[in-house]
């Protein structure tokens, strides 16, 4: 037999066992000694091949508040995880809490805490590949911390540190105009709410150059925050612009000064000292102060009816719709989602309790527990109406024909969705990013209206006559199909186990 040379302290042990053995067992065969060796190499092979490094991100994470997030944790060499513990949980609380457990090739969460039920998931396909990476959904500002991806062979152990960083953009800044000081200054407040953490906010004048602000308010109200800042403009002639912005978002408003304003002042100024000079003559004051009663009781009728009319037009706006542009709405089953169950009339959608047996395509939400409607409009206006009431996950609105139906899609108008939605209680609109929507009372029955050529997709509130939402100057270049949607498949671990149905509704 050739002789093997290796390079480790563990075999250089081995080749003195074998020594050993060669002086005081002499009548052990030439086989039986082979095949020791063999065995001897063959377990220091063995825990050798279980060496591994867990693996994580330099950088923090950064997630959005109401998305989804992948918390990157792996193996290097990228061998299998299958048959490991892996474990993840909190360092910044209280006794390292657990987040999620996969241990004996299932998920064990009965320990979990309870913030996180229903919102973790491990690809179980990706263990084969070292891949352990975390899957939160419907990210809360309550998740931000350091996360431990703890890894466990028979053998060996080894961890790795996720730094969660989340990010809540808040509401588009408001600017008001709150008057002139004694100078001629036009004061100008601006503020924001809903934003997590603090945001920066910052005044720019026309040429982008910042301006200083003169007082800074800032609240925080349970997990968000909400800023409001003000300045004094002197004979400005532009845009200026309120930016509150975060490190990844920002959202800006702008109000135009224009010298006019404040040659309004100026003017409103003179008046005035005219009128404390005409003060001293007593008949003129009488004179003007008959007539300026007489102009406002006119005017103040006028703004009445202008009011009255508002009122009626408010009023009547959605009969209108319903008159001149509804639609007749049915259901396509053939894009429903399989766990979905549409009705012999085609006009209800409710959750089963398992997946249907049909056909899969790009053409059916696989994902999502979508549906659109089997008409699609273009080039003119149309209107429908969605039942949603007893029904608390949901979206709806319109879809683009070619729009994705497959996979973790973002129904926003970029991917070709303008929708509004329910989840936790409250309400948005699907933006680029989410826009919460304060809401007066919750709605019943939700009515759609899109009028294609001027790219206005608006929602209202049918029994209060109230408008939810629009979505302006969009750019339609392809049919719109009506589009509603009961959250996400159950067994992805979400939360829409509410068997209402959503219904179209008839006229």
């Amino acid at each position: 037999m050739g002789s093997i040379l290796v390079r480790t302290p563990e075999l250089s042990k081995v080749k003195v066992c074998i020594s050993l053995l060669y002086r005081r067992i002499g009548y052990v065969s030439e086989m039986k000694f082979i095949c020791l060796t063999l065995l001897l190499f063959s377990g220091i092979t063995d825990s050798r091949s279980e060496q591994f490094e867990v693996l994580g991100p330099a950088d923090p994470v950064f997630a959005v508040a109401g998305e989804d997030v992948i918390l990157p944790c792996s193996v290097k060499p990228n061998i299998s995880v299958v048959d490991m513990k892996v474990k993840w949980f909190r360092l910044d609380l209280k006794d390292s809490p657990l987040v999620h457990l996969y241990e004996d090739h299932e998920d064990r969460n009965a320990d979990q805490i309870q913030s996180y039920r229903e919102r973790t998931k491990l690809i179980h396909q990706e263990l084969q590949r070292g891949n352990a990476s975390l899957k939160l959904s419907t990210v809360r500002v309550s998740d931000e911390g350091l996360y431990k991806c703890f890894i466990q062979s028979k053998s060996r152990s080894d961890d790795a540190t996720v730094d969660v960083r989340v990010e809540a953009v808040g509401r588009p800044p408001v600017i008001t105009v709150d008057g002139f000081d004694g100078s001629g200054g036009l004061h100008l407040q601006c503020e924001s709410e809903g934003w997590y953490p603090e945001p920066d906010l910052e005044w720019l004048d026309s040429e982008g150059v910042s301006l200083s602000s003169e007082t800074t308010e800032t609240h925080r109200n349970t997990d968000r925050f909400s800023v409001k800042h003000t300045i004094t403009v002197y004979d400005s002639n532009g845009k200026i612009h309120c930016r509150v912005k975060l490190r990844h978002h920002m959202l800006e408003s702008l109000i135009n000064t224009t010298n006019s304003m404040f040659i309004s002042w100026r003017t409103s100024v003179i008046l005035i000292t005219v009128i404390v000079v005409l003060v001293v003559i007593a008949g003129i004051l009488i004179a003007v102060v008959m007539q300026r009663n007489r102009g406002h009781d006119q005017l103040q009728d006028e703004r009445d009816q202008l009011l009255q009319s508002q009122k009626i037009i408010i009023t009547q706006a959605v009969p209108q719709l319903r008159k001149h542009v509804a639609v007749k709405v049915t259901l396509d089953a053939d894009s429903a989602h399989p766990q979905l169950i549409v009705s012999d009339k085609e006009i209800h959608v409710e959750c089963g309790n398992s997946r249907n047996a049909v056909a899969w395509g790009k053409h059916r939400f696989d994902t999502y527990l979508g549906v659109l409607g089997k008409d699609g409009f273009s080039k003119r206006s149309f209107y429908f109406e969605v039942q949603v009431k007893g029904q608390t996950e949901w979206d709806l609105g319109v879809a683009r024909e070619s729009s994705n139906r497959n996979g973790w899609i973002n129904p926003r108008p970029y991917a070709g969705y303008w929708t509004v939605r329910r989840r936790d209680e409250e309400y948005f609109a699907c933006e680029y990013a989410h826009v919460p929507l304060s809401l007066r009372v919750d709605p019943q029955r939700i009515g759609v209206f899109v009028d294609y050529e001027k790219g206005l997709v608006s929602f209202y509130e049918v029994e209060s006559m109230s408008h939810i939402y629009s979505y302006t100057s969009q750019s339609f270049k392809q049919k719109l199909f009506p589009f509603v949607c009961l959250g996400y498949e159950r067994e992805y671990n979400f939360r829409n186990v509410n068997s209402t149905p959503l219904i179209i509704c008839d006229y």
